[in-house]
């Protein structure tokens, strides 16, 4: 099979069967044997009824229902492990993300053999203050923390080899960093093509100023954990002993002091020295342990999904 698209959606019944057939038409257009995975995150209209009604119709639409409202990254989670293709894209189903850019995002991944490609809206159709200035803001920042190189990496339009879904594991909100786990996991080819935006034809967004501050603080996790995640010792550990080293510093300075220099003057216990040096101490000993626990505790855990398939067609 030459593609799964896999389109995750929350309340979207009015775009659903006009997105489905643009589909359609693009692919047949160019002879792709593809499958249209759409996740339903816990809809409340009719979105999961048009999708059966889909998939009872055609051969290559299949659905995933989740129980409740988990999350965009569950659901790409969830389709991922159900695709079967050989590239993978991933779009929104509101239709603002144009089908016409899939034959040229396939062609980057089987001609130009890159890992993943990154859709680029350069011209937007939202609110410059409530969305653009702040995707920009946001947009920087990944790109220094991260040292993925995208303009745009919260763009829902993007296609993946396959090994690269296969290999990496989307939790939490961290589904505006698959390139950062793609390039984490060994993926490096990784590369952007500017995109058509549409404007939003039906409903609302999902989406208001909060993602960008859970984004912000997503970013700081995976920069750890792009870091230290496999070694969490590493980071503990090294702040254990600056700490540790500190603290023996003061106590030692202490002693000769006392012991040498000045034995009538005042209590080391009444020596502020004292007190930095106790407290530097405990504080290192808590790191060391909080990099033992972090060892312990990645070693022993188990991959687990946070999300409940209702149903599956």
């Amino acid at each position: 099979m030459n593609l799964s698209i896999i389109i995750p959606l929350l309340n979207e019944e009015e775009s659903l069967n006009e997105l489905y057939h643009w589909i359609a038409k693009v692919m047949q257009s160019n002879g792709y044997l593809y499958e249209v995975i759409f996740i339903d995150d816990g809809s409340t209209d009719k979105s999961w009824e048009i999708i059966t009604k889909l998939a009872h119709g055609y051969s290559e639409v299949k659905g995933i229902r989740f129980l409740e409202n988990f999350g965009k990254s569950q659901a790409l989670h969830a389709g991922f492990a159900k695709a079967e293709g050989d590239v993978i894209i991933t779009m929104d189903a509101d239709l603002q993300d144009n089908p016409e850019e899939i034959p040229e995002l396939y062609q980057m991944i089987t001609n130009e053999a890159y890992d993943l490609v990154s859709g680029w809206k350069k011209v937007r159709y939202d609110s410059k203050i409530a969305k653009n200035l702040p995707s920009k803001l946001f947009n920087f920042a990944a790109r220094k923390t991260s040292g993925v190189q995208l303009n745009d990496f919260n763009c829902g339009l993007k296609a993946y080899k396959k090994e690269v879904i296969k290999n990496i594991e989307v939790t939490g909100e961290m589904h505006r960093y698959i390139p950062v786990l793609a390039k984490n996991a060994g993926f490096n080819k990784i590369g952007e093509k500017v995109v058509q935006h549409q404007a939003r034809k039906y409903g609302e967004t999902k989406f208001g100023m909060e993602r960008f501050v859970r984004g912000f603080l997503d970013l700081i996790t995976i920069s750890f954990i792009s870091k230290f995640g496999k070694r969490p010792m590493h980071f503990f550990g090294a702040w254990g002993a600056i700490m540790l080293m500190v603290g023996f510093l003061f106590a030692f300075y202490l002693g000769i002091d006392k012991l040498f220099i000045n034995p009538t003057g005042r209590l080391i216990t009444e020596r502020p020295q004292f007190y930095i040096s106790l407290t530097a101490m405990i504080i290192g000993s808590q790191f060391f342990v909080a990099g033992f626990l972090g060892e312990l505790i990645l070693r022993s855990k188990k991959d687990s999904k946070n999300y409940i398939i209702k149903e599956d067609i």
